[in-house]
């Protein structure tokens, strides 16, 4: 496949805004000019990025030790909930980064497919707003509403840290999400209100009883940046009756490229772990099938495959799915269509 074959991509995840909001006043001009992280304009123009999950996410001062992930298990303790009041505050400031974006004609912020589809045939990169753990919210949900009129449409109750909604899943390795109780009642709440308004709920890092709590909801159930877990038994990945849940609901589950989630030994490391993409790929698609299955990066958020690097890098996933026979056809489906099917389905418009 020639690069000038190489269709463009809608990524399940990304978290440049956290990275942006950390930089301070002056990284917006890095996002359009260049910029040390994973994503900005000339790199994805050069790797045909054409736009995916902008995620807002609320750090709380965490400072995970990358040495952790080097060890053949570990089982990192997960954070302490946020104060509602701390997740407002960075919540609204990196949203307010993403509309300062768009005014400045970096992106268009999305909240349907045809805004997704006029977009990407402008080119200009099609940004969904998500919230990466719902600290934001309180139990009324009003601030559910605030956040959907600004343009979030899509919501993932929690991180790895519990909230008010959720339970979520530790960086354990090996182990797999059936850890804990699943959704509170305030987190049932949540996901209905959701689903009245037509938005995205992401199950990945929910556990696997908050997930099944979200199947009872019958909306397609999707896991923007999720892997395989009999590939890789991280505890952040699918096990393969998850797989198929996700398949039968007409849902979507998106590639993860961090790299502790690729390897089959759970390391964080670069070396050796682009060899497992296509195993992953391989594994998700005879599971969930070939329509319900995308790519949900995790750049600014993980270590990546060395072969990737950045957007720039976007190539080298399609080559190794042209190298492993997908064609043409498929390779236009897990990098873009899957998902515009995925979110036509589900906002409805």
């Amino acid at each position: 496949m020639t690069k000038a074959a190489h269709p463009p991509i809608f990524d399940g995840h990304n978290d440049v805004l956290l990275r942006l909001w950390e930089g301070g006043p002056d990284a917006h001009a890095g996002f359009a000019e260049g910029s040390d992280g994973h994503i900005d304009l000339p790199r994805a123009r050069e790797g045909g990025f054409a736009g995916g999950f902008f995620a807002i996410f609320v750090p709380g001062g965490i400072e995970l030790d990358m040495t952790q992930f080097e060890s053949a298990a570990y089982d990192i303790p997960m954070p302490a909930p946020l104060s509602q009041d701390e997740g407002w505050c960075v919540t609204r400031a990196q949203a307010d980064i993403l509309l300062a974006l768009e005014a400045q004609g970096a992106l268009a912020v999305c909240r349907s497919v045809s805004d997704i589809r006029a977009a990407m045939d402008a080119g200009i990169v099609a940004a969904i707003l998500h919230i990466e753990g719902a600290e934001a919210i309180g139990p009324d949900l009003e601030e559910l509403d605030t956040l959907y009129d600004l343009g979030l449409r899509s919501v993932g109750p929690v991180w790895s840290r519990d909230t008010i909604f959720a339970h979520g899943v530790p960086f354990r390795f090996p182990s797999d999400g059936d850890i804990g109780p699943g959704l509170t009642e305030h987190g049932k709440r949540l996901v209905a209100r959701a689903n009245v308004l037509g938005m995205v709920v992401d199950t990945s890092h929910l556990n696997v009883a908050g997930f099944w709590d979200v199947a009872e909801t019958n909306t397609p159930l999707v896991a923007t940046h999720s892997n395989a877990h009999a590939i890789c038994p991280s505890s952040r990945n699918l096990t393969d009756v998850q797989l198929r849940a996700i398949g039968e609901t007409r849902g979507i589950v998106g590639l993860n490229f961090g790299t502790g989630f690729l390897r089959p030994d759970g390391q964080m490391k670069q070396d050796g772990a682009m060899d497992w993409v296509i195993r992953h790929l391989d594994h998700m698609i005879a599971l969930a099938g070939e329509d319900h299955v995308a790519l949900g990066s995790d750049f600014d958020g993980a270590l990546v495959p060395q072969e990737i690097g950045s957007v720039a890098g976007l190539g080298a996933v399609r080559d190794v799915m042209d190298a492993a026979g997908y064609g043409d056809d498929l390779i236009a489906r897990i990098c873009h269509r899957n998902w515009l099917d995925a979110l036509q389905r589900i906002w409805g418009a």
